[in-house]
């Protein structure tokens, strides 16, 4: 196979404790289901290398390809508030990096590419319908502009993989600006490893907060970075009514992006409460949950850092502390301008903004009334009257009391309404992974070997902001409560 890829392995030249060397596990017939084409483009890779039955074999792990140097990466991590010192990769394989034409750095790994001593006695292969899942809701989240690692491609294996039954088994190919963790960090601090936890913190300022470097305390302000972008991805969370399921530190990358879609689903109707992870049995990654626990994460990664913010533990704790007692501020004022402008609100703020926006969250919860829907035919209520917001709601006349201050407030905004319209269709998608559409997409491919939903469902998923046929109405009423699953 020509070099598809150009791999520059700067996290394998960090020193062993970081991770393990490892290849993939070959598999017997690997064919390409997709190949993110846009995505290969966009990275400077070798599309059509990558779109060939050799390029499945190197997509899969079947072969290794020249210059990669694979490893799986050792972290630590809180699952579901319970520290596990030691957890890694156990199903997943660090091909190496490529850096694209504006000198950003990007890993390639893969994904079910079978098992490595951070298995746990797991067999580190990955079924078909997790990999399809993954696939969909992170490019959907991609084209939500909502920052997240990207599936490059899926591979169908030719093998099965043993879960509650036989299934067919697939690799994914993950992209990421990186995949350090919060778990990352905790897996030297908990090895009191002072040498690593600086090694590491230098290694992820210069990777993703180069600033930071020239900062009088360099950890304090790498620290003040990541809870930066922590905040904006949350709060773009909340705006669309994502679950991720699992925020385990594990799961929390450090760059700002959204990793793992294991149990994650998007709300229908409105429900702070909902839970849609099937081992999330007291809810407490529920989404309402999400900005907390995202103070939760942080601070674990604030107590790893401890020993670099200062040599003296209580000092180095004070400042630790200062720097997290602006969350609450920073979590609130990104959610509610996400809200704002889900209702059409421009600058300047008004004292009474949050609690118009909580007052109609309030309401659609009270009455059943879809996220999605409610906040895009609100794009048009403006002009067009309260017909279409109304009717989601058991008692319209709940909406219809919120509309009249809603209107009120318009109309002390100012803004014209075309093109309040306009910015309120560009923040209100028509198109999210609706949970009903992404398991017809899997079933049908994993039960029948059927891949027309998957693709179709994609095309669609890759233009959120437009009106599409189909997604104009509720989805159906399910007979039982939606269930997500881990894929391990």
């Amino acid at each position: 196979m020509s070099h598809p890829i150009a791999f520059d392995n700067s996290y394998a030249a960090l020193p062993p404790a970081f991770f393990a060397r490892v290849a993939p596990t070959p598999v017997m017939r690997p064919r390409l289901i997709r190949l993110n084409r846009p995505l290969a483009e966009a990275l400077g890779l070798d599309a059509e290398a990558l779109d060939s039955p050799a390029g499945a074999a190197f997509l899969s792990g079947a072969s290794v390809p020249e210059g990669a140097d694979p490893i799986a990466l050792a972290y630590a991590g809180h699952q579901f508030g319970q520290f596990v010192p030691q957890l890694g990769d156990g199903r997943a394989v660090l091909l190496g990096e490529v850096v694209d034409g504006e000198g950003r750095r990007f890993d390639i790994q893969l994904k079910g590419s079978g098992p490595t001593p951070f298995s746990r006695r797991g067999d580190g292969r990955a079924a078909l319908g997790p990999v399809l899942r993954e696939y969909l809701v992170s490019e959907a989240m991609a084209a939500l502009g909502i920052p997240t690692t990207r599936a490059l491609a899926a591979v169908e294996t030719g093998e099965s993989v043993l879960r509650e039954t036989e299934l067919p088994g697939a690799v994914l190919t993950r992209v990421a600006a990186s995949h350090i963790r919060i778990g990352t960090f905790q897996f030297f601090a908990a090895r009191g490893d002072e040498d690593g936890l600086r090694r590491l913190v230098d290694y992820a300022i210069a990777r993703h907060d180069p600033a930071a470097a020239e900062a009088p305390e360099p950890a304090l302000a790498f620290f003040e970075g990541v809870m930066r972008r922590q905040v904006r991805l949350v709060a773009q969370w909340m705006s669309v009514g994502f679950v991720h399921g699992v925020m385990n530190t594990d799961n929390m990358s450090i760059s700002g992006e959204t990793i793992d879609y294991g149990p994650c689903a998007f709300l229908d109707a409105y429900d702070p409460a909902a839970v849609f992870s099937s081992i999330d049995r007291n809810g407490r990654y529920a989404f309402a949950n999400q900005p907390g626990i995202a103070h939760w994460n942080l601070v674990r990664l604030a107590e790893s850092l401890l020993p670099l913010i200062a040599s003296d533990r209580e000092a180095a704790v004070e400042r630790a502390n200062a720097a997290l007692s602006v969350f609450p501020a920073l979590m609130g004022d990104a959610y509610v301008d996400g809200l704002r402008r889900k209702i059409g609100l421009g600058a300047p703020w008004e004292d009474g903004d949050a609690a118009l926006a909580q007052d109609l969250l309030d309401r659609m919860e009270a009455n059943g009334a879809d996220q999605t829907l409610t906040f895009r035919r609100l794009c048009e209520a403006e002009t067009g009257g309260n017909d279409a917001v109304r009717i989601l709601f058991r008692d319209p006349a709940a909406f219809d009391d919120w509309a009249v201050r809603w209107r009120e407030r318009l109309a002390r905004d100012g803004m014209d309404p075309a093109e309040r319209r306009a910015a309120m269709r560009r923040t209100n998608p028509a198109v999210i992974p609706r949970n009903h559409r992404v398991e017809a997409a899997i079933e049908a491919a994993v039960g029948h070997a059927d891949f027309g939903p998957f693709e179709a469902l994609n095309a669609r998923l890759s233009r959120p902001y437009d009106d599409q046929p189909g997604e104009g109405e509720p989805p159906p009423i399910a007979i039982e409560p939606y269930r997500t699953f881990c894929g391990t």
